[in-house]
């Protein structure tokens, strides 16, 4: 269930809003006027929302590999040229 919240709360309350939101791990919606009017997140959730956000970037851009005909690459061949990265690192 979305938890929201009014901004007077926001103005007024903010140390509750910040643990709720630490607490939670979920987004807290901000009415104004009894509209939506912003999203506050803990720092936490926003990372992890940003690395789905990616995670789904680069699967879309392999689906669209896929679609295209490309194969990829064999899992042995991944591994062979990070081996050779390691090396030549080293």
């Amino acid at each position: 269930m979305p938890l929201i919240k009014p901004i007077s709360d926001l103005r007024n309350k903010a140390n509750e809003i910040s643990q709720i939101a630490h607490r939670s791990d979920e987004p807290i919606f901000i009415t104004k006027n009894g509209e939506g009017d912003m999203v506050v997140m803990s720092m936490a959730h926003y990372g992890k929302l940003q690395m789905r956000l990616d995670l789904l970037g680069k699967l879309a851009v392999a689906q669209s590999q896929k679609a295209a005909g490309d194969m990829g690459r064999t899992l042995s061949d991944v591994m062979q040229d990070m081996r050779k990265l390691i090396h030549d690192a080293a």
